[in-house]
């Protein structure tokens, strides 16, 4: 993504940069490592995609300006960190500025037009607005948590919920202004939040994107699920969100901004599947009609590639090339589609009622 950005000239604040997990929890710190150990034995020797620090203590709350804590009367520890290539960059300027070079290939873009819903007629598919009806012989759904709005095959499948971020102004202590090198994950029993700086030279530099939150909402977050109003605040993680820098960071937040703490909170509805993959491909039976949807809220790293497999399937390039780079598993299948949504994070599933 950041090679096609820089390729087309797109301003949406690329930054390539180190990550740093940093974790809380015995448990996760001892699978962190397992993960890396797995990761390294499939990859080949010397890839880059398998190359991963490890940080103790010490060295993660000299680095990484993170401190031990303590929530609701429990301490938290820093275990260790996990650093490795990452990178961030404004998604909204970039999908901006990819739609903008659809437009000068000749794209009909139709804004504020809600899709209301899908027909399959004789020779390809109907798809219904508020201002008319669109005919196409191939129909691409890239709705996400809102796919079974209009294919209710996905109800129970791909299940809506409501994340929830702040942009905080950074504390008068925060080392470089804010715009520290490295973005972060902060990873404790059952949860996790993850935070970027917005780098020097970009509006509003230095202030911290902090999202998460969920598990420490009543009930681990459950009401989130099955949401798909996004206009709205989850009071609870919003209290919690604002106060999870200066925890943190500790000594190293400081006073806050003079301006305050909290420039903008928002929030935004992701899809989440069974199996913890995205569906990609062509749906069983349906001639026609694709999906590139149910990203776990990671589509920053999974929907520019999953696009590109789903755009080679679509022009018959099938076989053992995009098997080579492009997961089976995140294939549409009739056998992932019979596996109900049961909790987040990779759960079990079960077949449907009957089968």
């Amino acid at each position: 993504m950041h090679a096609f950005a820089r390729s087309h000239n797109i301003p949406c604040d690329l930054n390539a940069c180190n990550t740093i997990d940093v974790i809380y929890d015995a448990a996760q710190w001892t699978q962190a490592h397992e993960a890396v150990a797995a990761m390294r034995a499939a990859m080949p020797a010397g890839d880059p995609a398998a190359e991963y620090e490890f940080y103790e203590p010490s060295e993660v709350r000299e680095r990484f300006y993170v401190h031990d804590g303590e929530y609701a009367g429990r301490e938290e520890k820093v275990h260790g960190g996990m650093g490795y290539f990452a990178g961030s960059l404004s998604a909204y300027k970039f999908g901006v500025g990819v739609l903008k070079l659809c437009l000068e290939k000749g794209l009909n873009l139709q804004t504020n037009t809600a899709a209301v819903g899908l027909e399959r007629t004789g020779n390809g598919w109907i798809v219904r607005t508020p201002r008319g009806e669109i005919s196409a012989r191939r129909v691409v759904l890239a709705t996400n948590g809102y796919t079974a709005a209009l294919l209710k095959e996905f109800q129970g499948i791909i299940v809506p919920m409501r994340g929830q971020i702040t942009a905080q102004r950074p504390g008068m202590a925060v080392p470089s202004g804010g715009s520290l090198p490295t973005s972060y994950s902060m990873i404790y029993e059952k949860g996790y939040e993850y935070m970027i700086s917005r780098p020097a030279g970009s509006r509003f530099a230095g202030d911290i994107i902090m999202g998460g939150g969920l598990v420490r909402a009543p009930a681990d977050g459950l009401y989130e699920y099955g949401t798909t109003d996004d206009a709205t605040l989850n009071e609870g993680i919003s209290d919690y969100l604002k106060e999870t820098t200066s925890r943190y960071f500790g000594p190293d937040w400081g006073e806050d901004h003079p301006e305050g703490r909290i420039r903008k909170e928002w929030t935004g509805i992701m899809g989440f599947t069974p199996d913890g993959f995205p569906f990609v491909g062509e749906m069983p039976g349906q001639k026609g009609l694709w999906v590139s949807c149910g990203f776990q809220g990671h589509g920053m790293v999974l929907c520019w590639e999953s696009a590109r497999a789903l755009v080679e399937m679509l022009e018959g390039r099938e076989g053992e090339e995009l098997d080579s780079w492009f997961p089976p598993v995140f294939r549409v299948s009739e056998d992932r589609l019979t596996k109900w949504f049961e909790g987040r994070l990779h759960t079990s599933v079960v077949p449907r009622a009957g089968e």
